[in-house]
C-alpha cells in the first residue's frame, strides 16, 4: 500500500477559473476543470482543476476487463489521512468518467462500441480546489514519494496572480442547422418512437429514454468551445476533461451521485424543465404547470423508483428515502422538478461499487433498467459513448460526486458529437418528442435549454 502525502497553500480569495485553467493547465497533455462557478446551485459551489504529473490516466474499454473492480483496488492500494482544510472538498483520487457502454458490466450487453474510451479516469496528484462561498482557494500537490511538489505549488502560486478574461465568441458550429446533421433524421426517429409505444402498449416498459446524436465538423479549439458553452449555458456540473487529441465539455444539470464521507449516498434526477419567465406572474405560472403536469410527475417517478431499487441493492435495510419528491427547484435560467433519493451504504460497500449498482442513470434508460436498455439497443443506431454516462470524481478518502453526462459534447480532431434525447410514455406526443430532442441538442452549444435529458 502506498502512503499518499499532501502539500497544500491556502489562498484567502476565490481564484478565477479560467485564468487557472490557462496560465496552469493550457499547456498540459491532460486537464481537467470540474466548474461550479456560474450556477446559483446549492448548497456550495467548488471548482476543481488540475492535471496528473506522469499523465496517469486509466482508459478502458468493455473489453478491456472490469473497470468497476479495477478503480476499487487501485483506490484501496492508497493510505493516508486528507488535510482538514480538504474536508467535504476534492482531496485527490480520479477525474473522469464512465461511458454508456459499460453498461455491459451491470446486466446490459455491448450492443455498440464507441468511438471514445468506455472509461477515462486521471490521476489527479496537482490540483486546485476553489470555494467560490467561503472565497478561499487550495493549491494542493498529492504524492506516494515524489518530490516534485513544491515547484508545481510555485507554478500554481504564480498563474495565481494573473488574472484576464477575454471576450468569447460562439463557435461556427453554433450556427449550423442541426436537424441536418442529425445522425437520425425525423422520419427515422419518428419511426423509432412509433416503436417505443408499441412496446409500451405492449407491456414491455413503462418508459424509454430515446436517443440520438448530432455530428458536427470539429472545432479549431475544444476549450474555446467550452469558454463559450459554460458563458451561455451556466450549468450545476458543467466540466471539461482533456486527454491528447480527446475533449469532453459539458453543461450538464443533473447530479447522478454523490457518497458522503459518512456514507451515504444520493441520487437527484431530473425529469421537467421549464425555462424561466422575466415577468415575476407568468414565471411563477411556469413553475406551477411543471409542478401539475401528468406527463412530467409520471416520468418523474418511474424514475424514482428505479432509482430506489438501484440505490437498495448497496445500502442498509430501511435506509433509502426519498427526502424531496417532485419539488421544483429554480434557478437562474429554468425550473427544475427534482427528486432527492437517498440510502446509506452498507459496511463494506464503496463508492465505486454504488456507481456499479446505479449505473448507468435511470433517467437515461428508463424503467424497468435491463429490458428498456434491450429496446434501446435495437433502436439506437451508433453507442452513445459518454453520453448518457456518468462524468465527476471518485476520492482517495471513499467520497464521490458524479454528474449525468448530458449537454455535453465530445470533441476530437475528426468531429464534435452532441448526444439528445427524451423519455417516452404512452401519452407522449412524437413529434413534440423530436421537436425538445432537437432543442436539447441546440442547448448544448448555448442556445435555449428545454428539458433534462
Amino acid at each position: 500500500m502506498s502512503a499518499l502525502r499532501w502539500s497544500v497553500r491556502t489562498l484567502d480569495r476565490a481564484l478565477d477559473g479560467e485564468t487557472v485553467y490557462r496560465e496552469l493547465l493550457a499547456a498540459e497533455p491532460v486537464a481537467y476543470w470540474l466548474d461550479g462557478s456560474l450556477t446559483d446551485r446549492v448548497p456550495r459551489r467548488v471548482s476543481v482543476l488540475g492535471t496528473s504529473v506522469g499523465a496517469d490516466v486509466i482508459t478502458r474499454d468493455v473489453a478491456d476487463g472490469d473497470v468497476f473492480a479495477e478503480l476499487n483496488e487501485l483506490l484501496a492500494s492508497v493510505s493516508g489521512e486528507p488535510p482538514i482544510e480538504l474536508a467535504g472538498l476534492f482531496c485527490g483520487g480520479y477525474v473522469g468518467y464512465f461511458g454508456y457502454e459499460l453498461k455491459a458490466l451491470t446486466g446490459g450487453v455491448a450492443a455498440h462500441q464507441a468511438a471514445t474510451p468506455d472509461a477515462l479516469w486521471i490521476w489527479a496528484n496537482r490540483f486546485v480546489v476553489i470555494d467560490h462561498d467561503h472565497d478561499r482557494t487550495y493549491l494542493v500537490a498529492l504524492d506516494a514519494g515524489l518530490d516534485a511538489e513544491e515547484e508545481w505549488l510555485d507554478r500554481a502560486e504564480a498563474a495565481a496572480a494573473d488574472w484576464w478574461m477575454s471576450w468569447v465568441d460562439p463557435p461556427a458550429i453554433a450556427r449550423l442547422d442541426l436537424e441536418s446533421h442529425l445522425e437520425q433524421d425525423r422520419t427515422t426517429y419518428l419511426a423509432g418512437i412509433a416503436r417505443v409505444l408499441a412496446e409500451l402498449e405492449a407491456g414491455q416498459t413503462y418508459e424509454v429514454n430515446l436517443t440520438n446524436r448530432v455530428r458536427l465538423p470539429a472545432v479549431p479549439d475544444p476549450f474555446e468551445f467550452f469558454r463559450w458553452q459554460r458563458s451561455a449555458n451556466p450549468a450545476p456540473y458543467a466540466a471539461f476533461l482533456r486527454y491528447g487529441d480527446l475533449a469532453v465539455a459539458s453543461s450538464s444539470p443533473e447530479r447522478f451521485l454523490t457518497v458522503d464521507a459518512d456514507g451515504w449516498a444520493e441520487c437527484r434526477p431530473i425529469k421537467g424543465t421549464a425555462p424561466r419567465d422575466p415577468d415575476p406572474v407568468q414565471d411563477q405560472l411556469a413553475a406551477k404547470a411543471l409542478a401539475e403536469d401528468d406527463k412530467t410527475r409520471a416520468e418523474n417517478l418511474m424514475i424514482v423508483d428505479l432509482i430506489r431499487n438501484d440505490l437498495g441493492r448497496v445500502s442498509q435495510p430501511g435506509t433509502v428515502n426519498v427526502p424531496q419528491l417532485m419539488q421544483v427547484e429554480s434557478y437562474r435560467t429554468v425550473h427544475q422538478l427534482v427528486t432527492t433519493v437517498r440510502g446509506r451504504l452498507r459496511d463494506g460497500v464503496t463508492a465505486v461499487d454504488a456507481v456499479r449498482a446505479c449505473f448507468p442513470p435511470g433517467s437515461m434508460t428508463g424503467a424497468p433498467k435491463i429490458r428498456t436498455m434491450q429496446i434501446i439497443d435495437e433502436l439506437e443506431s451508433s453507442a452513445r459513448g459518454v453520453y448518457s454516462g456518468a462524468l465527476g470524481y471518485l476520492t482517495v478518502d471513499g467520497r464521490a460526486d458524479l454528474s449525468v453526462v448530458i449537454r455535453t459534447a465530445v470533441l476530437t480532431p475528426d468531429a464534435t458529437v452532441i448526444g439528445a434525447g427524451g423519455a417516452i410514455v404512452l401519452d407522449s406526443d412524437p413529434v413534440a418528442e423530436y421537436e425538445e430532442m432537437v432543442l436539447k441538442a441546440t442547448a448544448t452549444l448555448g442556445g435555449k435549454a428545454g428539458t433534462s435529458d
